[in-house]
């Protein structure tokens, strides 16, 4: 499982990066825009996945990250928020990297942003963490394309051909 979840946060790496190189010719009206994704626009869901990233890394790294929402604005400036987000995500791979085989198996417990107290997987938490960043990423896709930009190709087995070297579309 290690090795998977290796995987996953290289790829999670690879995706923001992607996501930011498919936001360079995007207008600041249109990344700004309320285009009607949960955290309304780009800009929004891009800080919601930083705030989502920074809490659920204190979870593991057990140092709490303490915000006052999910839509809490961490960075309002796009190519800091940028810089954050991409910087954050290498984190999880260093993390990862250092756990044993046990602490994977084991079970995660923490508290979530109303008081409750949880107890789940961690590997399968961590595969929350990954999947969760997915699913932004690809409402922020979709946003791309409903103003006439060209959305990147993210699905993970570009990633992998990416890695070895195989061509991708």
């Amino acid at each position: 499982m290690k090795t998977q979840l290796l995987t996953l946060s290289e790829y999670h790496v690879w995706a923001f990066q992607s996501l930011y190189r498919a936001l360079l010719p995007m207008s600041e009206d249109h990344y700004r825009a309320d285009c009607g994704l949960f955290f309304k626009s780009v800009h929004g869901t891009l800080n919601h996945l930083l705030v989502g990233d920074r809490v659920w890394f204190g979870r593991f790294a057990e140092e709490p990250y303490a915000v006052d929402g999910l839509d809490q604005e961490l960075e309002s400036d796009r190519n800091e928020l940028e810089q954050a987000l991409c910087a954050h995500s290498y984190h999880w791979r260093n993390w990862i990297d250092k756990q044993s085989a046990h602490r994977l198996d084991a079970d995660i417990s923490y508290t979530n942003m109303s008081g409750a107290l949880f107890n789940n997987p961690c590997a399968a938490t961590l595969l929350h963490v990954f999947n969760h960043a997915s699913h932004h990423r690809g409402q922020i896709s979709a946003a791309i394309t409903q103003f006439g930009y060209r959305a990147p190709e993210l699905d993970l087995i570009n990633f992998l051909r990416s890695q070895s070297g195989a061509p991708t579309p």
